[in-house]
């Protein structure tokens, strides 16, 4: 009779270290606050050195003050999502501060317009995707073999419940959520055997700068309590955790996939 005695690698693993950012880089666009903000406390206190970029410096310098006020480790530089340029100038300043990127969150975003179809021009059209989906894009390609030659990284894109569910006067934005979630499925796919991760999350309604047209509104808030299982409106922190786990040791055999962080809205 034949005896198989399997050990048990999982009871001897500490799980906290497989949420140690410690020695990585990471990359957050739209660092300066809300979610990217949120994101870059979350992986700076799991020990990652952390670049934020967005346009205002002002509002870069604060944030960055006062998360190395803490002692973080965090570098501010500004620019602008969507121009090559400024984009080429992050990835350098990026690698030249810290020697190379492991992580990169695509959080920058851009919605000019709040209303149907027909009232949305061509140029706001164009501006959205400009930012919400060339940008991760171009910036994914740059970042890409700086990730390969370290053996590997981890692209999170930010998406929006929007992107799974046009939402009411947020087309063309809702849009441009979608076609970022099918973007970081072909990623996953193409560059999975160089080690690279590609994820998507997909935040519900948030209290941010960026969705505060909506969360006070008292009629739009209501209408999404409605739907919403969980009866609370999120904090950034709430997607925090979410990213950290997507970049880093614990999230390891996760690529391609799309999470949402929406208090059950969707369901």
């Amino acid at each position: 009779m034949l005896i198989f005695i399997f050990s048990n690698p999982i009871s001897m693993m500490n799980i906290q270290d497989k949420f140690d950012l410690t020695g990585k880089v990471a990359l957050i666009t739209g660092g300066s606050k809300g979610i990217g903000r949120a994101m870059a406390v979350a992986m700076g206190q799991a020990g990652a050195r952390v670049v934020i970029a967005s346009r205002k410096q002002e509002a870069l310098a604060e944030a960055a003050a006062a998360m190395q006020a803490t002692g973080l480790s965090v570098h501010p530089v500004a620019a602008q999502v969507g121009d090559q340029k400024s984009m080429e100038a992050l990835v350098a300043a990026t690698v030249k501060k810290y020697e190379g990127i492991d992580i990169l969150v695509n959080n920058a975003a851009v919605n000019p317009v709040f209303g149907p179809l027909l009232t949305t021009d061509n140029a706001a059209f164009d501006k959205i995707m400009e930012v919400n989906l060339k940008g991760p894009f171009a910036l994914a390609k740059m970042v890409y073999p700086v990730m390969a030659a370290r053996g590997g990284g981890s692209v999170i894109n930010i998406s929006s419940i929007g992107g799974l569910s046009p939402e009411a006067m947020l087309g063309i934005y809702s849009v441009s959520k979608a076609a970022l979630i099918s973007l970081t499925k072909v990623m996953a796919k193409e560059w999975g055997k160089e080690g690279i991760r590609a994820n998507v999350i997909c935040p519900g309604l948030i209290k941010t700068k960026f969705s505060e047209a909506l969360w006070r509104d008292e009629k739009i808030l209501k209408s999404v309590m409605r739907h919403q299982p969980l009866n609370m409106l999120a904090e950034p922190e709430d997607i925090a955790g979410l990213a950290l786990f997507l970049a880093a040791d614990a999230g390891a055999f996760c690529t391609g996939g799309v999470y949402t962080a929406d208090g059950g809205y969707t369901i």
